[in-house]
């Protein structure tokens, strides 16, 4: 299952709206080379999370440039994940499968 792609207007309305699951949320963009490299990665982690976790992509080229400054996205890839509507972890840059699951695991 392929993570679900979030312009600005849904990615806030999920953040404000999300309860107690955590939403792993990658911000990245389509000339971005790791990016593309960890798309996969995240896809597979939207299959393994199904029912425990939100995982989502925001493509940073659609959407405002005020939303990356608001989040401190100043590099890409970027993966943040929020949970009660607050950020709790931030990684820049692209990680193997397992890093992203621990940090999953850390907050469910």
């Amino acid at each position: 299952m392929p993570a679900i792609h979030l312009d600005e207007m849904s990615f806030r309305k999920l953040i404000k709206t999300s309860q107690s699951q955590p939403i792993l949320v990658d911000f990245w963009a389509p000339w971005c080379g790791p990016c593309r490299a960890l798309s996969p990665v995240i896809d597979i982690l939207s299959d393994l999370y199904r029912d425990k976790a939100v995982v989502a992509k925001v493509n940073l080229d659609e959407v405002s440039p005020e939303l990356a400054v608001e989040l401190d996205v100043s590099s890409i890839p970027t993966v943040k994940v929020f949970k009660n509507g607050q950020e709790v972890e931030s990684l820049t840059g692209a990680y193997p499968q397992s890093k992203y699951q621990q940090i999953l695991e850390d907050n469910l």
